[in-house]
C-alpha cells in the first residue's frame, strides 16, 4: 500500500463519484477504478457499495476513511518537520548566561523573540559562572553562553557584541559618598574597601574595573572576594565594602544600596557578549546567532 492509494481513496470517498475524482486528482477514470479496487484487494476488504451513477462508503469504508485521514495528516507533517530540519527551524539548542548576564533586559528579549520566531526549536539553558560557560561552548556542551566579557582566550569560539553597558559605584546606604547625587569619579574609590568578584584563570568583568583602577593609579583594597556580580551586591548591603558594578544591578537591594554612575576619564563599560560555536547559518544555532546580531543593529540604533 503506497500512500497515493490512500489519496486516492480518500478523494473517491469525498466525491462518491469515480469521474469527478478522477478529474480532481488529475488523472484518467480507468486507472483510479483500478487503484481502488487494487486497495480493496490488498485489504481483503470491500470499502464501497457501488451504483450504476454513485459510489459510496459502506461500514468499513467509514473506519478506513478515518484512518487514511490520520496516516496522510502525519505523512504531511513528517514532510513539513524535515523540511523546517532542514532550514534549522527545528531541532534544539543549549544556551548558557552568567547571573548578571541574565538580568541584562536584552537576555530575556532575545530568547523570547527567538522562541516566538521559532517556536518549534526546543531550548534549554543553565546558568554558571564564565569560565564554566565558555569551556562548555568550546566542549560543545552548550551551544551558545551569555557572558560579560570578550572571548579572545577561546579563539575557536565566535561572538556577537550585543551591548557596552556602564559601570556604576555600589555603596552601603549609609556611606559618605551615598548622601549626594553626583556621578562618583573612580578615584574617589582609591581608599575604599572593595568587594571584588574574582574569578581564577577566567575572563570577566573584573579583569575592566583592575585595568579601569591601574589607569586611576590604585590598585583595589580588596576586603571580600565573591564568585559572582550578585554576591558582590549582597556584601555591599551588608556593609562589608564597595563594588563596582554594571549598571543593570541597579535594581538590586536598593533598599540597602546606592548606586551612582561613574564620571571623569576612568569611568568605563562592560560588554554583554554571545559567545557561539561556529555553525552553518541554517542551523537552529545559526538562526540563534542571526536573530542575535538582528535584534543588536535594532537596539544600537534605538
Amino acid at each position: 500500500m503506497e500512500l497515493r492509494h490512500l489519496r486516492y481513496f480518500v478523494v473517491v470517498a469525498e466525491e462518491e463519484h469515480m469521474t469527478r475524482a478522477a478529474h480532481r486528482l488529475g488523472i484518467q477514470q480507468p486507472p483510479l477504478s483500478q487503484q481502488i479496487r487494487d486497495l480493496e484487494a490488498e485489504l481483503e476488504v470491500q470499502l464501497f457499495d457501488r451504483a450504476p451513477r454513485r459510489i459510496r462508503l459502506n461500514a468499513a469504508g467509514e473506519v478506513f476513511l478515518v484512518e487514511a485521514r490520520r496516516l496522510l495528516a502525519q505523512a504531511d507533517e513528517a514532510v513539513l518537520h524535515v523540511r523546517k530540519s532542514a532550514r534549522g527551524e527545528l531541532g534544539r539548542i543549549a544556551v548558557g548566561y552568567t547571573s548578571s548576564a541574565a538580568m541584562h533586559e536584552d537576555v530575556p528579549a532575545l530568547l523570547r523573540a527567538f522562541g516566538t520566531r521559532y517556536p518549534l526549536i526546543e531550548m534549554s539553558v543553565q546558568e554558571n559562572n564564565t569560565r564554566t560557560l565558555l569551556d562548555a561552548v568550546q566542549a560543545q556542551q552548550l551551544d551558545a553562553a551569555f557572558v560579560r566579557s570578550n572571548v579572545e582566550r577561546y579563539p575557536s569560539l565566535r561572538s556577537i557584541l550585543l551591548s557596552e553597558e556602564p559601570m556604576v559605584a555600589a555603596l552601603p546606604v549609609d556611606h559618605p559618598l551615598a548622601k549626594t547625587t553626583d556621578p562618583i569619579g573612580l578615584d574617589q574609590l582609591r581608599d575604599q574597601p572593595f568587594v571584588l568578584y574574582r574569578q581564577a584563570d577566567g575572563p570577566g568583568v573584573q579583569d575592566r574595573l583592575l585595568a579601569a583602577c591601574r589607569s586611576a593609579g590604585f590598585a583595589p583594597q580588596v576586603a571580600e572576594d565573591v564568585p559572582r556580580l550578585l554576591s558582590a551586591v549582597t556584601l555591599v548591603a551588608a556593609g562589608r565594602g564597595i563594588s563596582v558594578l554594571p549598571q543593570t544591578l541597579r535594581c538590586v537591594l536598593t533598599r540597602n544600596v546606592v548606586y551612582r554612575p561613574l564620571t571623569g576619564d576612568h569611568a568605563f563599560t562592560t560588554p554583554l557578549t554571545l559567545a557561539y560555536r561556529e555553525t552553518p547559518t541554517d542551523s537552529p544555532l545559526g538562526r540563534f546567532a542571526s536573530l542575535a546580531d538582528e535584534r543588536r543593529h535594532r537596539w544600537a540604533s534605538s
